[in-house]
């Protein structure tokens, strides 16, 4: 169990992200068509999983937004927001925002992903979503990079995770 804050008050995931080095454990996510993605689907990129509590929030908009364009000099390289809302839902906020880079996944029918990657939420006002994270995982299948962001209403670190990716990206 990890421990991280929500406007300063402390709040806890179900776990600890993937180990360093250790291969990312698989999901079965819902796409915006509804059809079913898993990690398999992504074979031969390295991904950065864009972990959000809801879309429908300032910071997870921002987020996606600042991914939607970092990532597109990155050749080979893939973000995956994943977040408890709807496939409708994240579908809009993708149009609306002119995201046309990152692809959204749901935990709409499979909620293992949050207990494997250990991002539920399990307690304080946000219980049953998912921590704000971001995992780069290698073509290998490795986990190359983690962090959980220790305040919840807070954005990531951009530069860490694009370096990872890139360092993963350019190792194969």
């Amino acid at each position: 169990m990890a421990t991280i804050t929500l406007k300063g008050n402390p709040i806890h995931s179900a776990g600890e992200l993937p180990a360093l080095g250790s291969k990312a454990p698989d999901f079965s996510l819902t796409k915006g068509d509804l059809s079913e993605a898993s990690l398999a689907d992504f074979s031969g990129k390295v991904c950065i999983l864009n972990i959000s509590p809801s879309l429908d929030t300032g910071t997870c908009a921002s987020v996606s937004r600042n991914f939607n364009t970092k990532i597109k000099a990155l050749g080979g390289v893939v973000v995956l927001t994943v977040s408890r809302d709807l496939p409708f839902a994240q579908k809009r906020f993708c149009e609306a925002e002119g995201i046309d880079t990152v692809i959204t996944l749901s935990e709409l029918r499979n909620h293992d992903f949050g207990k494997s990657y250990g991002v539920e939420l399990v307690d304080g006002p946000l219980a049953g979503l998912l921590a704000r994270s971001v995992v780069v995982i290698d073509i290998q299948g490795k986990v190359v990079y983690t962090e959980q962001v220790q305040e919840i209403s807070k954005e990531p670190n951009y530069d860490a995770a694009l370096a990872a990716a890139k360092v993963a990206a350019a190792g194969y």
